[in-house]
């Protein structure tokens, strides 16, 4: 179980300042217009068109206000703006970045140094914090408060028995009935392969095991059992959220966190039933990521992505229960489902694990990180690396270069056509959206254009804009809270909390001088913009709009 906030940017204004004739705080502006509209008529019929293209022409005039007495502050993050300044708009990073908060890096300080590097998202993983351990998962803690190595050949005893502190080779399993069914020459892998143990001999609830595999026993760590190549364990009997999860959600709720990652998700009935208690208990709209980390849940894996609002790839668990030669294609294809479902996902575990115990990552796991970029994954987690080891900022350093540099490799080789072709099975309304979106990433391509504004207060259109994966970056703006932490874990979308009007043209030029004042467009910049913005004055059910625009 974890609960999920953001890093977002924020407009704070008052009111709209535009007059069309003089142009907006002075600056004159021209655009290209094709609106898209669709409403049902009496007869339940849709109704659909298109606008004729338009050209507004603005006198080119001087700047008649005082920009210092503005109210409106654009509330850029330093690493966006420094990135926006430095390499324009299609050198912003797309890949949304995730640190797991515990031990290592939970003070005021260390945040804002995570924030500074590029964190997108703070993840808090209710493991990492002072309350009871899950009951349920199969957990162990040599006690020491960093990682112990597992020499091969080395005697370990793994008890129940619980005791302050560490001793030499022991291990404190979570609960007594961890060994029941476990027998002599079964193995036991530490956090799925971490290191590898064989089970020697059983002293009542104990199990002695000798290291076949060496590696790192890192403090509460996971352990699965194998025999004869097969996983030995009674996840079926175990509840998708336990008594504790219940209580953390709870305390979640209380926090007003933006979203719940579900562990051990097994069909859609789990995730839906949390969606529907969220409904009840919160006002807030928070929203729920299924964790994919077993064979089961591979099973039913598009109705899961279907019933939930996002999806994260836990690997490490995962590479448990199917054999590690498929993990990188079930990766695959669990990021491409998510994209056909427009679902954001995260590429999550053992990303730079090296990094937990050393400050240079290895080669592998720069490479690992990079294929997960070039795969569209909306977001990259890290899990240890953050949580409790020593190199969290340096880590998180690692994956905003990589990301950034395969991004723009990636751009340049054209490896991949942007346009998502699958359709989503929806009412009318909605696939008449998603035919916008598709051809507005599609002309933000063709045209080169260097950026693409949003205007929407639920995120519908810039979700489905993020799903074509456009060179360009997407800014939107939206007057809902929950739409913009939901966004914010989307690729390339950077949300924008700004009041929107009914006067779209009031919106579009507000938001462009403001971004304007602070130097992050310049003169002859082109911005594609859309809009699914419906004016309180209308019946329509659907207002759709693509406009053009050239700062001048």
């Amino acid at each position: 179980m974890a609960m999920v906030g953001d890093l977002s940017l924020k407009f704070i204004g008052k009111e709209p300042i535009c007059d069309l004739k003089k142009g907006v705080f002075g600056f004159p502006i021209s655009s290209h217009r094709v609106s898209f509209s669709a409403g049902k008529l009496k007869n339940g019929r849709v109704r659909t068109g298109v606008c004729a293209v338009m050209k507004v022409g603005v006198e080119n005039t001087e700047i008649s206000r005082d920009l210092e007495k503005f109210e409106g502050v654009l509330g850029l993050d330093v690493v966006s703006e420094e990135e926006l300044k430095e390499k324009g708009f299609l050198g912003l990073r797309k890949t949304k970045l995730v640190c797991t908060i515990g031990p290592a890096c939970c003070s005021l300080d260390d945040l804002e140094k995570l924030a500074l590097e590029g964190m997108n998202v703070a993840r808090l993983n209710m493991c990492h914090n002072t309350r009871e351990w899950h009951q349920n998962i199969q957990v162990v803690d040599h006690g020491a408060p960093s990682s112990v190595k597992a020499e091969d050949g080395s005697i370990w005893d793994f008890t129940t028995e619980k005791f302050e502190g560490s001793r030499p080779f022991t291990v404190q399993a979570n609960y007594e009935g961890f060994s029941e069914g476990i027998n002599v020459g079964d193995e036991l892998v530490i956090d799925g392969g971490m290191a590898t143990f064989e089970v020697v001999e059983k002293i009542g609830n104990d199990l002695r095991c000798k290291c076949t595999d060496p590696g790192l026993l890192l403090p509460r760590a996971k352990l699965s059992f194998w025999r004869d190549g097969r996983l030995v364990g009674r996840s079926d009997e175990l509840p998708t959220l336990s008594t504790k999860d219940w209580s953390d959600i709870e305390f979640a709720i209380s926090e007003g966190v933006d979203f719940i990652a579900m562990s051990f998700v097994k069909d859609a009935d789990a995730v839906t039933h949390l969606k529907n208690y969220l409904t009840t208990k919160s006002s807030k709209s928070i929203k729920v990521l299924a964790k994919i980390e077993s064979l089961e849940a591979l099973h039913k894996l598009d109705e899961i992505v279907e019933a939930s609002d996002g999806i994260m790839i836990a690997r490490g668990d995962l590479g448990v229960e199917i054999p590690l030669e498929q993990i990188p294609t079930v990766q695959e294809e669990i990021t491409h489902r998510c994209r056909k479902f427009n679902k954001p996902v995260i590429i999550a575990s053992q990303l730079l694990e090296s990094m937990v115990e050393y400050p240079t990552p290895t080669r592998a796991e720069v490479a690992d990180v990079s294929e997960a970029v070039r795969q569209y994954a909306d977001a990259l987690m890290l899990s240890g690396e953050s949580a409790i080891g020593p190199y969290g900022q340096k880590a998180l350093s690692v994956l905003r270069m990589t990301s950034g540099r395969m991004e723009l490799w990636s751009r340049e080789e054209n490896r991949e056509s942007v346009l998502f072709e699958n359709k989503l099975e929806a009412s009318v309304p909605d696939k008449i959206a998603e035919q916008i979106c598709n051809c507005a990433a599609g002309m933000a391509n063709n045209l080169g254009l260097d950026a693409i504004f949003v205007y929407t207060r639920h995120g519908q259109m810039a979700s489905l804009i993020s799903r074509n994966r456009p060179n360009p970056p997407i800014f939107a703006f939206t007057n809902d809270s929950s739409t913009r932490m939901a966004l914010n874990l989307q690729w390339g979308v950077t949300p924008i909390f700004i009041d929107l009007s009914d006067d779209m043209e009031a919106n579009i030029n507000r938001s462009i001088n403001l971004v304007k004042t602070k130097g992050l467009i310049k003169d002859g910049d082109a911005v594609l913009v859309v809009s699914d913005i419906i004016p309180t004055s209308t019946a329509q059910t659907v207002f759709q709009s693509i406009q053009v625009k050239t700062v001048v």
